[in-house]
């Protein structure tokens, strides 16, 4: 699926992890001209030694935006992670259309919504309505959980012997952030139409699951501890953990709890050609770095 190789192709965000993914996933799969937006252009030397043109695209300066947008046919557009994000997002969204931009891609989140009780979830939903109601063409890519944010836990996990959630139990279907940036950039590549997909690993994984690999793995035994979302917010901050990620986080469980999380879905496979990736074997092929 890679029709639009030859189509200018612009990732925003690109000196991040996820960015640098789909960038290398963009020039493995042909694309002949892909433009790397970031704040900092000196963080992407490397990239213009590869034959990528790299643009200076900050969400929160609108000159920048026009530019950074200027001669793209098809854009990625990765969700940030600052407080304005739903402004900044918009902001970029303007500028492409503005600039003549056909087809959006934006990584999206599991059932956004407008209520403010969901944490960052609604910056997405508004994010959403703001692309469908651009008029371009778009692919909404709403990521599960990141696989990788299982060995950010580990941490506490192996070292108090607990596993904190909100899940009720419930399962998620965690997908690891490689899966979800090849899946865009083969959206960027292949998709057309007015799409919105869910992007999940193979199948659901429960919290009491997960502490049972975190043992299997380690030989540190830990347990999974079932609390409210009020408990669990109070515990993250407790530990540090910044608030906007904290009730991202805590949304992302209440969600889980509700069902949202347990889809699955052929859309890895349906845009990267492979099959994602199981959280056990992810897991497995990180043993170093769960300590």
């Amino acid at each position: 699926m890679t029709q639009f190789k030859d189509k200018t192709l612009l990732v925003t965000g690109a000196s991040g992890h996820f960015g640098r993914l789909a960038v290398a996933d963009l020039l493995e799969r042909g694309a002949t001209h892909v433009v790397a937006g970031t704040r900092d252009p000196s963080q992407l030397e490397d990239l213009a030694a590869r034959g990528v043109e790299v643009r200076r695209l900050d969400f929160d300066d609108a000159a920048s935006l026009a530019a950074g947008f200027a001669g793209v046919d098809r854009a990625l557009i990765i969700s940030t992670v600052a407080d304005n994000r739903t402004v900044q997002q918009r902001a970029a969204v303007a500028a492409a259309a503005a600039a003549g931009v056909q087809h959006l891609v934006y990584t999206s989140a599991p059932n956004p919504r407008p209520n403010a009780s969901g944490g960052g979830i609604a910056d997405h939903f508004w994010t959403e309505q703001a692309i469908a109601a651009s008029g371009l063409d778009f692919t909404l890519l709403r990521n599960n959980i990141y696989a990788d944010m299982t060995i950010f836990g580990a941490a506490s996990a192996l070292a108090s012997g607990q596993l904190f959630d909100a899940t009720a139990g419930a399962g998620r279907n965690y997908v690891t952030r490689a899966d979800a940036a090849r899946t865009a950039a083969g959206a960027l590549l292949g998709a057309t139409g007015k799409e919105v997909y869910d992007v999940t690993g193979p199948a659901p994984v429960t919290q009491e699951e997960l502490a049972a690999l975190y043992t299997q793995l380690t030989g540190k035994p830990v347990a999974r501890v079932g609390l409210s979302g009020e408990q669990l917010l109070g515990g993250l901050a407790a530990a540090g953990v910044p608030s906007f990620m904290a009730q991202l986080l805590v949304a992302f469980d209440l969600d889980a709890a509700e069902g949202y999380h347990a889809v699955s879905t052929d859309t890895v496979e349906r845009f990267s050609g492979r099959k994602p990736q199981a959280l056990a074997d992810f897991l497995a092929a990180n043993r170093a770095a769960l300590g």
